[in-house]
């Protein structure tokens, strides 16, 4: 995950920053096996090779029932599908097997690909929220996508 990682930085500015360090693989495994992460690590089912991480993020049960989706790809299976399945995997254990009501995405409104894969899944755009996350340290604006469980 490391060296996928790594080999995609550039890939992946300005969109996301995944771990690039065993330090921050450590990190990253420790917050997936808390009560409110779960996290997925994507492969090639023919050269084994990384395609991409998906995660569900601040789970909360109960009354809300809710989560954030996050994901980011691996430029050498870009534009195979092979994230929009992962996606679509994550979504329906997030439903089926997590038992949540609504996944929330937050994204970049530049970041076209994104939009289009939860487009495609059936997210609807609900809002805006300027300055909403601090990637490489700056706050960027992101569009809200959410899907409810009953619109899968």
């Amino acid at each position: 995950m490391i060296k996928a990682n790594l080999e995609n930085r550039s890939y992946h500015a300005p969109w996301a920053q995944p771990f690039i360090t065993k330090e921050g693989f450590d990190a990253w495994f420790a917050d997936q096996m808390s009560d409110a992460n779960i996290g997925f690590i994507a492969r090639d089912r023919h050269t084994e090779g990384v395609v991409g991480v998906t995660h569900l993020s601040q789970i909360v049960m109960r009354g809300f029932q809710n989560a954030y989706l996050g994901y980011y790809g691996m430029a050498q299976f870009s534009g195979r599908g092979l994230m929009a399945e992962a996606v679509r995997l994550t979504v329906r254990a997030a439903f089926n097997d997590v038992g949540l009501h609504r996944l929330e995405a937050n994204i970049q409104p530049g970041n076209a690909r994104s939009i289009a894969l939860v487009r495609k899944l059936g997210f609807r755009h609900e809002g805006f929220s300027p300055r909403y996350l601090r990637i490489d340290g700056e706050w960027r604006d992101h569009e809200r996508w959410a899907l409810l469980r009953d619109e899968v």
